[in-house]
């Protein structure tokens, strides 16, 4: 399928890379369908995905690995907050947390720890679920892990 998004222009969707969000996701409740794109051209890294709307071509969001900004990161999730999305297999579980870049400030870009995105891949099902307790904040900064993580790598690569 051929949709023109905002971020990428026009682009081509596999149907078989389509993610079904049967509730939609928190604030969009009737954005049931995505496929989780990256952009290489951009980022420069496999750091970054964004997660495209179908049925909005306008409206992606980007999200990220939270591993990679929170090594410890593994939240408890009731069971019935997932049983929409099929019976679930920790190899095909992909997690992944909403970032939010502010205009003009790349230095305040933050990851939301407290409403995870989990999609069971095998069954290309979505949903995001909010985590119980204050352990894990919506707003969790973000700018100097990724530039300490990007000065590792290059110095690895030296």
């Amino acid at each position: 399928m051929q949709i023109t998004t905002r971020v990428f222009g026009e682009v081509t969707i596999d149907d078989e890379k389509l993610i079904h969000f049967p509730n939609g996701i928190i604030g969009f409740p009737d954005l049931q369908d995505f496929a989780l794109i990256h952009d290489e051209e951009k980022s420069g890294t496999d750091t970054i995905h964004w997660l495209q709307s179908i049925q909005e071509p306008g409206f992606a969001m980007p999200v990220m690995d939270p591993l990679i900004v929170c090594p410890d990161y593994n939240p408890e999730v009731d069971d019935e907050l997932l049983k929409n999305i099929g019976e679930l297999v920790p190899e095909e579980l992909l997690v992944m947390v909403t970032m939010t870049v502010p205009k003009g400030s790349v230095e305040k870009m933050t990851v939301n720890l407290k409403g995870p995105i989990v999609i069971n891949a095998a069954q290309k099902l979505g949903t995001q679920v909010i985590v119980e307790g204050d352990k894990y904040p919506v707003k969790f900064p973000i700018y100097d892990i990724l530039s300490r993580n990007k000065n590792q790598s290059e110095k690895a690569g030296e």
